[in-house]
């Protein structure tokens, strides 16, 4: 194995301490949102010895990113593998440069992500049942009554389609949401003030709203609309940069391109239920080719053999001299062995047989 060192991405929502806290390094006074571990062009991973990730390990088909949410993310949809190559191919006939800012596919892939929680964190992700939904907004009385009414006869697109297109005035809905136990209409108040007049905002009350504890995971398939709310976390994605923003931000918002993407579906259950496998980890089963991920509780040893080229990230304690906050890079078929008292991910690139 050799030591991978990340890139530290700094956004305007990043958390000022928490990533400096888990690499026990000065925080630098900014923001810091995600460090990336992987051969992704936006920040590629490099080795000790000053090479690049990619020259030992070819390109990765993801990303391993440290997430540290101190402020609402936006609302994001992601494509299927096939919408990502007919939009990427669509906006490159109408002449769209790549990294224009109404440009919404930057490649042809998809964006499937994994977030695996190292701290208490909260997220809204994919749609909400609809009954659970119609009580909530009939509980919120009639400010809530036009919206509850769309939903009831047109459906989650067509309430989804009133907030982004008709951008109708929230106020009073935001004002009967203020005090509500449903932790949805607390983030709503939040989203409120930090974006006014977005009625975006209202769409975190059709969604599910997850508090995870350290260990559980989320998965995100295509058209799952979701936002993370705050926490700390490891997130796992294909390697692309394809995300439809729905709303909750500055930048662009293709209204018409979201409500195509979005899978309406309700999604009854949004946490990743773990497996033991059968050398002792624990498995988070995704249903995708791009990554797997298994985590070792180690007190001892353990060890395997790298099926394609891995990355193994230390979440506590130390094993060899990898330790918390480190990052190491194993190829294929080498003889992965770790020694010591710590938790450790592995993430890979092939599906478990």
């Amino acid at each position: 194995m050799q030591h991978v060192n990340g890139v530290l991405q700094h956004y305007s929502w990043g958390h000022p301490t928490a990533i400096a806290e888990l690499l026990g390094i000065e925080p630098d006074g900014r923001p810091q949102a995600e460090l990336w571990f992987g051969t992704h062009a936006g920040g590629p991973g490099t080795l000790d010895d000053g090479r690049t990730l990619e020259s030992l390990v070819g390109p990765l088909p993801y990303l391993l990113k440290v997430l540290a949410a101190g402020d609402p993310l936006s609302l994001q949809v992601h494509p299927s593998r096939e919408q990502a190559q007919a939009g990427f191919d669509r906006e490159d006939a109408a002449g769209i440069p790549l990294h224009a800012p109404q440009r919404n596919y930057r490649d042809r892939m998809h964006k499937p992500e994994l977030m695996y929680a190292l701290t208490p964190f909260e997220a809204v992700c994919g749609i909400a049942p609809l009954g659970e939904t119609d009580a909530l907004l009939a509980s919120l009385g009639e400010p809530a009554a036009s919206l509850r009414s769309i939903l009831a006869h047109g459906g989650i697109d067509a309430a989804i389609g009133l907030l982004l297109h008709d951008r109708p005035d929230i106020t009073s809905l935001v004002a009967a949401a203020s005090g509500h136990p449903d932790p949805r209409c607390r983030w709503l108040a939040t989203a409120a003030a930090m974006y006014p007049g977005d009625s975006s905002a209202a769409i975190l009350l059709l969604l599910n709203y997850v508090q995870m504890q350290p260990g559980d995971a989320i998965f995100l398939g295509a058209g799952n609309m979701h936002a993370y709310l705050q926490g700390v976390g490891i997130e796992v994605m294909a390697s692309s940069d394809n995300v439809l923003r729905c709303g909750l931000t500055v930048k662009n918002v293709d209204v018409d391109e979201v409500l195509r993407i979005l899978d309406d579906t309700p999604l009854i259950d949004p946490l990743v239920h773990p497996v033991v496998a059968l050398d002792g980890g624990v498995e988070y089963p995704v249903p995708v080719d791009d990554f797997r991920i298994t985590r070792y509780d180690i007190d001892g040893s353990v060890g395997w053999i790298a099926d394609g080229p891995e990355l193994i990230f230390c979440l506590d304690g130390t094993v060899g001299d990898l330790s918390r906050g480190q990052c190491a890079a194993a190829l294929d078929g080498e003889h992965v062995h770790l020694t010591g008292t710590a938790t450790v991910l592995r993430v890979g690139g092939r599906s478990p047989a």
